[in-house]
């Protein structure tokens, strides 16, 4: 989440592109992990969902939020074939699909935190 916050929220532009570095090499690491421990099939867990996929799976709103608020694909179908079908497998279950929060209220939540911050930021240096 560190990468993600730097990503989103960095000070300079400097920061926010060693934020997309560090993400991008934890979603290749994952990648290589989905790889390794599904043996082709959806989850982590294999074909049902398991613990490591129930841990992902709670921030992946939060990614998806990121994802429209910078513009990307965490996810890339291209990049993380595996991890972008896994989401969408993982997001599509009844179980989670009832309880997972509305993307757009997250990004309308996280602006306001970034606004606020800003503003404190700003208050501070005056």
């Amino acid at each position: 989440m560190k990468a993600n916050y730097q990503a989103s929220w960095g000070k300079t532009e400097e920061d926010k592109s060693e934020g997309m570095k560090l993400m991008s090499e934890a979603v290749e690491t994952l990648e290589g992990a989905l790889r390794d421990c599904c043996k082709g099939k959806s989850f982590f867990g294999g074909d049902n969902p398991g613990y490591v996929d129930v841990v992902l799976g709670g921030i992946l709103p939060w990614v998806r939020a990121m994802e429209a608020m910078l513009g990307i694909k965490t996810f890339d179908p291209v990049t993380a074939p595996l991890l972008a079908a896994w989401a969408d497998s993982f997001g599509a279950l009844d179980t989670v699909e009832s309880v997972m929060p509305d993307v757009g209220r997250l990004v309308e939540f996280a602006m306001k935190l970034q606004s606020a911050a800003a503003a404190e930021a700003a208050t501070a240096a005056n």
